[in-house]
C-alpha cells in the first residue's frame, strides 16, 4: 500500500487505536502522537495504546493520547512495528487485528492486512509525515511529535541512515514553527550526571576486536545498580560505542533479568550489514542498526555477537 493509499484508508476509516513498539523509541511515540492528532483533527476518534515501558521523557508526547480504559478499537494501526514479536504485552490482544501497519524496517514481517512500508527512509516518522500532508490535517503540536521522530531516528542527521528526504522533511517542519531547538537541546545536548558516569565506565570495561573497528560494550544489572542508572540513563546508549574514533561496528549488551542481553548493533553503514548479522541471533532491524536478544550469561552473548559479526563480515567479503 503507498502512502496515499494509505491516507485514504486513514480517511475512511475511525475509531482508532495506534500501537508502538515495546521499549520504545522517539521515532514510534512520535508518530504514534502525531498520527493520533492528525486523525482527530479530522473528527475521527483515535487513541494510542498506553506504552509500559516508556522512558518518562518520552511518555510525556504522548500526554492526552493514550486510550481509556474499556476502549474498543474499530481499527488498529501499528507504527514503526517491524514484527508481532515486538509489541508490548499489553498489544498482544490485537495480533490479529491490525488493520493497518505503516514501516520502514526492511525486515517488516507482513503481519497486517495492509502494510504502508518504505524501507528506504531513515524513519517511519518520514513516511507518516506524508502521510499527514496528504490529510491535509497536520497541525504544529503534531508537527512538534514528527520532528523528534525523525531527528532521533537519524541521531540528530548525522547517521549513515540520513537522506536529503529526511532533511527535507525536517525542514518542512521547521516551517510550521516548532521548537526544534528545544527538542534538539532535549535529546541530543542534555545529559544527567548518572548517564556521564555510564559512559565513563563503559569507555573502562569496553572490548575491541579486529583491529579496533568493532567494540562491544557490556551492561550489566551490577554496573548499572552501582552508579543508580536508570532506563532514563541509557536512552540511545547504544550510539555511545560508535562514537570512538576508528571504530565502525559497535555491539551494547544490556543485561536484563532471567538471564537475558539484549544486543544493539550499530554499523557505520558500510563495513557491516547491521540487519543480516542479527538476523543470525533471530533479530532484525536497518543496515546500520540493528537488534536481536540473547540468553545466557554475559560471555555467552558477547561470544555469539562476535560470532555473528564475524560470519557476515566473512560473508561479505566473499560476496
Amino acid at each position: 500500500m503507498t502512502y496515499l493509499e494509505a491516507a485514504e484508508f486513514l480517511r475512511t476509516h475511525d475509531g482508532y487505536l495506534i500501537l508502538t513498539h515495546k521499549r520504545p523509541d522517539g521515532d514510534t511515540i512520535g508518530c504514534a502522537g502525531a498520527l493520533c492528532r492528525t486523525l482527530r483533527n479530522l473528527g475521527k476518534t483515535a487513541y494510542v495504546l498506553p506504552s509500559l515501558d516508556a522512558t518518562a521523557l518520552l511518555g510525556s508526547y504522548l500526554e492526552g493520547c493514550t486510550a481509556l480504559e474499556g476502549f474498543v478499537p474499530d481499527t488498529v494501526v501499528s507504527v514503526d512495528v517491524a514484527s508481532l514479536g515486538l509489541l508490548p504485552s499489553n498489544a498482544e490482544q490485537y495480533r490479529g487485528r491490525i488493520a493497518l501497519a505503516i514501516d520502514h524496517h526492511p525486515s517488516n514481517e507482513g503481519f497486517a492486512k495492509e502494510t504502508c512500508l518504505e524501507a528506504d527512509k531513515a524513519a517511519c516518522g518520514e513516511i507518516i509525515w506524508k502521510i499527514c500532508k496528504e490529510l491535509g490535517a497536520l497541525d504544529a503540536e503534531a508537527a512538534a511529535l514528527l520532528y523528534l521522530a525523525v531527528s532521533t531516528d537519524c541521531g540528530c542527521f548525522a547517521y549513515s541512515n540520513t537522506t536529503a528526504h529526511t532533511h527535507r522533511v525536517a525542514a518542512a517542519l521547521m516551517d510550521i514553527g516548532i521548537p526544534y531547538q528545544l527538542i534538539n537541546k532535549r535529546h541530543f545536548r542534555t545529559k544527567s550526571l548518572k548517564r556521564l558516569k555510564l559512559e565513563s565506565l563503559l569507555t573502562q570495561r569496553m572490548e575491541f576486536y579486529h583491529g579496533g573497528t568493532v567494540a562491544v560494550a557490556p551492561i550489566t544489572l551490577e554496573l548499572l545498580d552501582s552508579i543508580g542508572a536508570t532506563s532514563e540513563d541509557t536512552e540511545d546508549i547504544a550510539a555511545f560505542a560508535g562514537q570512538i574514533e576508528g571504530v565502525k561496528v559497535s555491539a551494547t549488551l544490556r543485561e536484563h533479568e532471567n538471564g537475558e542481553y539484549r544486543i544493539s548493533l550499530r554499523s557505520d553503514g558500510k563495513a557491516l550489514n547491521a540487519s543480516k548479522a542479527c538476523a543470525r541471533l533471530g533479530g532484525g532491524g536497518h543496515a546500520a542498526a540493528s537488534g536481536c536478544t540473547v540468553k545466557g550469561t554475559m560471555e555467552e552473548a558477547k561470544a555469539a555477537i562476535l560470532a555473528a559479526i564475524d560470519a557476515e563480515l566473512a560473508e561479505q567479503s566473499h560476496g
